[in-house]
């Protein structure tokens, strides 16, 4: 395992086990699940509650349970959703790097919102859920089915590039990681790290453990690096591109520590957005904030929400 790679690994899971957060022991009980074709790719999802559409969808490598504590306190009030995106959990595992190109992964959001049966949702997304959810919310073919944005430890594409071009050794060397993922075999790196990561889920007690433990299980880690592979440019190697003006109201949270997706990237996120953009930070929280600060998240999304 690289030097990039190893700090990478460790320092997400750190932050992830210094929270304790409150979990729903009947979450599972109460959860439904579904499945949608995607021009033959198969999308796993979970739905609970009624009303409007949160729609989740998580980064990497996790799956859909990351949003669970999200899920438990607001399906009170709305329909919350979360998917497996392709090549996590229980969705679909296609061969070959091409397959995880974001027009595939815009196109899954887009299955799921279809087979919703609504209009419209709001994405709640995080990671590389939250760069496929950028871009989704930006093509005109799919933007007027966003409703509202909320964004956590992914910083828009343009200012990301903008604050890595500018940013300092340190800076760019704590996003080597991106071109290590090229490399392929990495996949058993990531599933052991993976395993650390579902024993941070003991607060919520040994059966959600052993719940993370089996939705890793079959995960295809190797498949989901792809989404680096397949996607390299409109990241981590985008130019000062100019993307169309989001004109929705975004919600953005950002934990300060993240040493994977620095806070530099925030500035002039606002330049991108013509309607009410919201920013939360946290100076506690790093890069999986939706666990770590679980609930100063979901109280604000709550009030955001009500007010949006």
């Amino acid at each position: 395992m690289s030097r990039n790679l190893l700090a990478w690994c460790l320092a997400s899971l750190i932050a992830l086990m210094a929270s304790a957060p409150a979990a729903a022991q009947n979450l599972l009980d109460r959860i439904e699940h579904h499945e949608v074709s995607n021009d033959g790719v198969n999308i796993h999802y979970v739905t609970g509650g009624e009303g409007e559409v949160l729609l989740f969808v998580h980064g990497f490598p996790h799956f859909w349970y990351i949003w669970n504590e999200q899920m438990d306190a607001l399906s009170d009030t709305y329909k919350t959703v979360a998917m497996d995106t392709r090549a996590a959990n229980l969705s679909d595992q296609p061969d070959g790097v091409e397959n995880y190109k974001l027009e595939y992964l815009m196109s899954d959001i887009d299955a799921v919102i279809e087979d919703l049966g609504v209009d419209q949702v709001t994405l709640v997304a995080h990671d590389w859920g939250g760069l496929v959810s950028w871009y989704y919310a930006m093509d005109e073919r799919y933007r007027g089915k966003v409703q509202r944005l909320v964004m956590m430890n992914l910083t828009h594409p343009v200012t990301f590039a903008r604050a890595l071009a500018e940013g300092t050794d340190a800076q760019k060397e704590a996003v080597q990681y991106a071109s290590d993922f090229q490399t392929p075999g990495l996949g058993p790196n990531i599933a052991s790290f993976a395993e650390r990561i579902a024993q941070s889920y003991a607060d919520q007690g040994a059966g959600a453990v052993a719940f993370v433990q089996a939705g890793y299980a079959r995960s295809d880690f190797e498949k989901l690096l792809n989404y680096y592979r397949a996607n390299f440019d409109i990241y981590w190697g985008l130019d000062d591109a100019e993307l169309p003006k989001l004109d929705i109201p975004v919600l953005q949270f950002h934990g300060l520590t993240d040493r994977v997706i620095d806070k530099d990237g925030l500035n002039r996120t606002w330049d991108h957005i013509s309607s009410d953009y919201t920013l939360v930070t946290y100076p506690d929280a790093g890069h999986d904030v939706q666990r770590e600060a679980a609930d100063r998240v979901t109280a604000m999304m709550r009030a955001w929400l009500a007010l949006h």
